[in-house]
């Protein structure tokens, strides 16, 4: 799962371990979910004041929301909780109720900005030897460079034969 930067800098601020555990019990192995939130988590919340108290499950909850509604798509939110899609949407569909509304501001903000970012295209690869073994003579395309920028107009990707000449 993904941890904000504030998680991450709390993190580094503990003392190295030789434990592959971040957090053993006393015995150096894994601390047991539910004697853990009866002996520490629940005195730790009343300790806190924090009403009413939360099972440790709640802060799965808790993630999924926040995510959603910070519009992390569903699709990732599934991944980094170990869930089906179908399930996300059956328990927190409902709050990602803003998606298309975010969908459509993303496009409007494109659409404004009126260039594309293509660098997420994969880079040219080298070309294959000219031998074929299927005895046919190669055909070569003509590569054009694509404008990518936003245009309202329909854009040609390939040559006609009559461009090609």
């Amino acid at each position: 799962m993904p941890l904000q930067g504030k998680a991450l800098e709390a993190l580094d601020r503990l003392p190295d371990s030789a434990s592959e555990i971040l957090f053993p019990n006393a015995r150096g192995g894994r601390v047991a979910f539910r004697s853990f939130g009866r002996r520490h988590w629940k005195p730790a919340q009343t300790a806190a004041g924090i009403e009413p108290l939360r099972d440790l499950y709640d802060l799965r909850h808790t993630y999924a929301t926040f995510a959603l509604r910070a519009g992390v798509p569903v699709f990732a939110v599934s991944r980094f909780m170990g869930s089906s899609i179908a399930m996300i949407d059956r328990h927190y569909g409902h709050l990602a109720n803003d998606s298309r509304e975010h969908a459509v501001s993303l496009l409007d903000a494109l659409a404004l900005e009126r260039v594309v970012d293509a660098a997420w295209t994969s880079p040219p690869r080298p070309l294959k030897p000219l031998g074929h073994s299927n005895g046919r003579p190669r055909v070569r395309r003509v590569r054009q460079r694509v404008d990518a920028r936003w245009t309202p107009r329909l854009v040609t990707v390939a040559a006609t034969e009559e461009e090609r000449g």
